[in-house]
């Protein structure tokens, strides 16, 4: 062992360590020079250890003087208690200081283009600053605190999926293109030129042989890609935990799935979540909350209020429930002194709002002194105004929101409406948003009465999960003019709407649900198609003939006829999972090299142009 490496950690010194010779190694996260002593704050990942070096070696202490942020150093000292009074309760080695005896520079740092040192007075930095130099940001003790957690939840994954009698298995990276609903990244050959491979989107194909192969319990945390528009939580590049059963039903997956969820709650944040979860249907879904991942940590319920608008003498709702539209709304309970009605109004904040998800346009009614009022008063006589009032549980106080047009647009304005007004009128808390509110307080309070900071206690009611259940197995493309699956073509329908396949393929359910936290679709997947014949019906409702099915799936279809067990699964997505735990709405701030919002990665500049000789040796030629 070099005379410079650590015999301990920077988080790891106390009391008991007092007296003895040890050597840190870490970087500086600041200095404090003073006339006769030079303090360094020596941090590593584990933690933070206050150094002091004293001016009775004037060439150490002249040293020391020097030492700037961010310098990479070997200490070797003696383990001192601090100073009565000047005790740190709010770090683990706050009792300790190191007295150094030898510093050694193991590497200098100049200034750097953005600090990562996290002190309350700092300005941060913007995103792309930060993704450019990552290996940087990725000092910072927030990031490193989240990758850690990323790392525990990954444990308890495979823990728990050892403990059911999983097996971990690798499907490969390279495969064929497959229609899975998302563009494909594609791989050009060298071997083989004009031919491509294609990064896996999910290993959905693989999952299934190998249930054929009989291994009937697999998972994987795999990589998947996708080439699609980017948000917030979504990468081009991700990881989801992966899971195929054979012999199941649904409720065998819905229930391995629900004691991973209150596992990885109990462990990370200690809540205790309570089972079994709630269902949903698809249709209940949509015309409660207008969304396939209801967030149900709030009320304010889509109400469809057809046969009411029916009775009334506005002409925009009798003319779209003639046309065999609907009419739906929110009563936004309290908010009429929230929202002015030029906020209302045509062309007002809340009604550009809705025109974003195709809506034409957003009535609106206040309830003020005991009477409706608005530009569409008006057209409702006091009887029907009355059954409104019933309907929708009107109170002094209330605005009420109406959009009218075909389901889906309305589904969509309103669902996204709502979810937009749960967070504008503060109608639920994100955990992260009280536990900042708590630690600030809490941090004043125990600085003042010098003890560690109690630590906020996150509770069950931060996080209302549920499933989502019966989904349409096809939805109708206008645009392509033809059905298209709505999860994906090896979902299995239900057996007792198999016979409308081909009659009625609207009516037809899915056997696929979605697992939902907060919001979020943290969780997806299907019982699967298991018999040829069935699945060869799928994908002529899809449009492909047996001729094109066999060209892209004749394995598949080959290995459905070679005695495929009934069998299904489902995906969770890691990073979205690992942003919720954490705390953060960015799944960027999960993920340790993460691509930007344009999918580029600006620390390696990558995607980037090749070399003329490499575009020739794959036989590929760019447009000019």
């Amino acid at each position: 062992m070099a005379d410079w490496q650590r015999t301990h950690t920077c988080g790891e010194l106390r009391e008991t360590h007092l007296g003895q010779t040890v050597t840190l190694n870490g970087w500086v996260l600041i200095t404090r020079n003073f006339p006769n002593q030079v303090f360094v704050d020596l941090r590593d990942r584990y933690g933070l250890t206050q150094v002091v070096i004293e001016d009775g070696d004037k060439a150490l202490f002249a040293e020391a003087n020097q030492l700037g942020r961010e310098y990479v150093l070997s200490v070797t000292g003696v383990v001192r208690k601090r100073i009565a009074g000047k005790e740190r309760a709010d770090i683990p080695t706050g009792q300790v200081e190191l007295e150094a005896k030898a510093v050694r520079v193991l590497n200098a740092c100049p200034p750097l283009p953005f600090s990562v040192t996290e002190f309350p007075d700092e300005e941060p930095a913007n995103e792309d600053l930060r993704l450019q130099y990552r290996y940087l940001d990725l000092r910072r003790r927030s990031i490193q605190q989240v990758l850690m957690l990323r790392h525990r939840v990954c444990k308890i994954i495979r823990d728990y999926m050892d403990t059911n009698g999983f097996l971990e298995m690798e499907t490969p990276l390279l495969g064929k293109s497959t229609p899975e609903g998302a563009r494909d990244y594609l791989v050009p050959s060298r071997v083989f030129n004009g031919e491509f491979f294609a990064l896996p989107q999910s290993p959905q194909l693989y999952k299934q042989l190998l249930m054929i192969s009989g291994y009937d319990k697999y998972f994987q945390l795999a990589r998947c890609l996708r080439d699609e528009d980017l948000r917030a939580d979504r990468q081009p590049e991700f990881t989801q935990l992966d899971v195929e059963m054979s012999f199941v039903e649904r409720d065998d997956v819905l229930t391995l799935m629900e004691g991973l969820a209150a596992d990885l709650l109990k462990q990370c944040l200690g809540v205790t979540l309570a089972l079994p979860l709630p269902r949903l249907s698809y249709q209940d879904a949509m015309l409660r909350y207008g969304s396939d991942k209801p967030d149900n940590r709030f009320g304010m319920e889509i109400i469809d209020i057809g046969d009411v608008a029916g009775e009334s003498e506005f002409k925009v709702f009798k003319d779209v429930l003639a046309a065999g539209g609907v009419v739906r709304g929110l009563n936004a309970k309290n908010a009429a002194a929230k929202f002015s009605n030029s906020d209302l109004k045509p062309g007002g904040k809340l009604s550009a709002f809705v025109t974003q998800f195709k809506a034409k346009g957003l009535a609106w009614m206040k309830c003020e002194a005991g009477k409706l009022t608005g530009s569409i008063e008006k057209f409702f006589p006091d009887a029907v105004k009355a059954k409104l009032i019933e309907k929708m549980q009107v109170e002094n106080g209330d605005v009420l929101l109406f959009v009218a047009d075909k389901e889906s647009v309305a589904c969509d304005a309103l669902g996204a409406l709502r979810s937009h007004l749960g967070s504008e009128l503060k109608l639920y808390k994100n955990w992260w948003d009280e536990k900042a509110e708590y630690d600030a307080t809490e941090e004043k309070a125990a600085k003042k009465e010098k003890r560690a900071p109690n630590p906020f206690v996150v509770k069950p009611e931060h996080f209302k999960m549920l499933w989502v259940l019966d989904f349409p197995m096809f939805a109708f493309d206008d645009e392509e003019r033809r059905w298209v699956a709505i999860h994906h073509p090896f979902t299995a329908p239900m057996d007792e709407d198999v016979a409308n396949l081909e009659s009625n393929p609207g009516a037809v359910r899915a056997k696929a649900y979605d697992m939902v936290l907060n919001g979020y679709e943290v969780g997806g997947g299907s019982i699967r198609i298991h018999r040829q014949d069935v699945q060869a019906q799928v994908f002529k409702m899809l449009g492909m003939p047996l001729e094109d099915a066999q060209a892209r799936f004749g394995f598949l279809l080959d290995a459905l006829q070679s005695g495929a067990p009934p069998h299904g699964g489902i995906a969770l997505g890691l990073d979205r999972w690992c942003m919720i735990l954490a705390g953060t709405t960015n799944i960027r701030d999960v993920i340790a090299f993460p691509k930007n919002q344009k999918a580029r990665d600006l620390m390696t500049g990558a995607p980037a142009v090749v070399e003329p000789r490499q575009l020739k040796e794959l036989g590929v030629e760019l447009k000019k």
